[in-house]
């Protein structure tokens, strides 16, 4: 007798649903006479005040609390859904945002500057050499904001700097530096780390009594630095002016983690090789142009949003990327200066600047959304 009552509460379920369903695309029709207008009037998709209004009519019309709080979700995604529908048929009518980026076949690598941070023998050099050629005219500076400096006021054509590492995640740091300059990401890098413990030449283990690096490095390599208890650890601008550091002060007691690459040119042995603890370790790195160009075949654009403070933004942001079957691949939060417990998100996806699916996702981002920066398509 229950199975019976079971099948027929399914059977009743699925005729409400076909009815659900076919009101929806009534529903979705009368949306896309709405964009029909707004095509011809100008006016713009999303309006809080009428969505709000709406909310809480329907809201209203419920007769318990868990029903109130489900109607008021359904709708939200309802009328989330009709609006990602406006976008994209705006974008078809031409209305489409400007991404500010022209694409391009190529990018210029002959007769440019490069800048990086650190010293020769960092890893930023050596990203450098790896993306550019060996003979390209690279050249340091002091930190990572005096390179995206150097690009932004027109010294170097490009500057490169790491964005994230495969073990010790994001350089927070310089997500926060691109929202600050006027800069963009044209191609990234990578390149495997090995880092090594070098000293003196006439240096041992026994020796040691204090480590330089970056902190980075010396959180790659913690696992086999921290077995040493007795070493002080002390954290520099770059790997590679840890090693310049222990070259130049000639102390025993001091050593630096960095490449072997940076021992050999500063003269340096390699007390230990391979001490990172992921040996797979991979670091990122940015080729960051004052100029917005993407390269003709890119397949990663970066964005930077920040979204109302207030429960389901960011869902609502993503849901543009969902909607329009982009793949995310990578979302990061900072701080908003000055905003206590607000922030801003960093979001790597998938495809192109060209691509109209892109360009709906970035238009409804862009009209619901505080803000929104594009940082390149590479």
């Amino acid at each position: 007798m229950k199975e019976l009552n079971l099948q027929n509460i399914r059977q009743q379920l699925d005729v409400m649903d076909a009815q659900l369903t076919e009101l929806f695309e009534k529903r979705m029709e009368l949306c896309r006479e709405v964009a029909e207008y707004k095509i011809h009037t100008g006016k713009p998709v999303y309006d809080s005040t009428r969505e709000k209004q709406k909310l809480e009519a329907v809201t209203a019309l419920a007769h318990s609390d868990f029903t109130r709080k489900g109607t008021y979700e359904l709708f939200s995604q309802i009328m989330t859904i009709s609006r990602r529908l406006q976008y994209g048929l705006l974008a078809a009518h031409g209305q489409a945002m400007d991404m500010g980026f022209t694409m391009v076949e190529d990018l210029k690598r002959e007769n440019v500057r490069i800048a990086y941070q650190g010293v020769e023998g960092s890893y930023g050099h050596g990203a450098a050499l790896q993306y550019f050629g060996r003979e390209a005219d690279v050249y340091h500076v002091k930190t990572m904001e005096d390179a995206m400096v150097e690009v932004e006021e027109g010294r170097a054509d490009y500057c490169i700097l790491p964005i994230e590492n495969s073990s010790a995640g994001a350089v927070s740091d310089n997500y926060d530096l691109l929202v600050k300059h006027d800069v963009y990401i044209v191609a990234e890098t990578e390149l495997p780390v090995s880092h090594a413990l070098l000293g003196l030449p006439e240096a041992s283990l026994e020796d040691i009594r204090t480590v330089y690096s970056h902190p980075q490095a010396l959180m790659q390599s913690s696992r086999y630095l921290n077995s040493h208890r007795d070493w002080k650890q002390i954290s520099t601008v770059n790997t590679a002016v840890a090693a310049k550091k222990v070259a130049e002060e000639k102390n025993i007691s001091q050593a630096a983690v960095a490449s072997p690459a940076a021992g050999e040119l500063y003269g340096l042995k390699a007390l230990e090789t391979s001490i990172n603890h992921n040996k797979n370790n991979v670091t990122r790195f940015i080729i960051l142009s004052r100029i917005p160009v993407y390269k003709k075949g890119s397949s990663k654009v970066s964005i930077c949003f920040e979204g109302a403070h207030r429960s389901g933004s960011l869902y609502n942001m993503l849901g543009n990327l969902i909607y329009n079957d982009i793949n995310m691949l990578m979302i990061e939060s900072r701080p908003i200066p000055g905003r206590s417990w607000e922030y801003r998100f960093f979001v790597d996806a998938q495809g192109s600047l060209s691509d109209a699916a892109i360009q709906n996702a970035l238009k409804g981002i862009s009209e619901e959304a505080v803000s929104l920066r594009i940082l390149g398509n590479y």
